[in-house]
């Protein structure tokens, strides 16, 4: 590995601990734990079709345009998460603290992150006002991937570049052909 390379992932290793390292406290665990899950497949899942189905005008735009976000955002996901098979942090660093029942396929990029922005961020494009409450959930989601010890900080990132790319080439997509 390059220095370089060895320097960002000494540093990504500290920044995990020190965030993993909050694990200790009871009402984070709750709060995370449960947060994270906004970010799954299930919950990004229905409620874009919940949306799809039952909103109208700007909103309506936005779940057409979530739902393409999210479909077209998980290629990337599964390609870089099989042709670049890391493991998660758990797995890898000692004395990283987990869930009770923690996921086992690889950990780059972020699916959950991905998922997250994929949805939201065309939300926020058709409704502003949205990213009052919207930014502080995908904050939060992302962050509790590092918190669970599931994700290294780079595979946030990664996903939250990957969900954000995604829905801008999505919305010019949608308005351009």
């Amino acid at each position: 590995m390059s220095a370089i390379l060895q320097k960002i992932y000494t540093f990504e290793c500290r920044l995990f601990y020190r965030v993993n390292s909050l694990f200790q406290k009871r009402y984070l665990n709750l709060f995370f734990s449960t947060i994270t899950h906004l970010g799954g497949a299930t919950f990004c899942i229905v409620s874009t079709l919940i949306l799809l189905i039952f909103s109208r005008n700007d909103l309506h735009h936005a779940s057409i345009l979530s739902a393409c976000t999210l479909t077209l955002s998980h290629i990337p996901v599964h390609f870089f998460k099989k042709f670049y098979p890391r493991k998660r942090p758990y797995l890898k660093l000692e004395g990283a603290f987990v869930p009770k029942q923690p996921l086992t396929d690889y950990s780059f990029p972020s699916g959950h992150t991905t998922a997250i922005v994929s949805v939201a961020l065309p939300i926020m494009i058709y409704i502003p006002i949205t990213a009052i409450i919207i930014l502080p959930i995908i904050g939060c989601v992302a962050f509790s991937r590092i918190y669970l010890g599931l994700h290294y900080p780079t595979d946030v990132f990664c996903g939250l570049v990957l969900g954000t790319s995604t829905a801008f080439i999505s919305h010019f997509l949608f308005y351009n052909l």
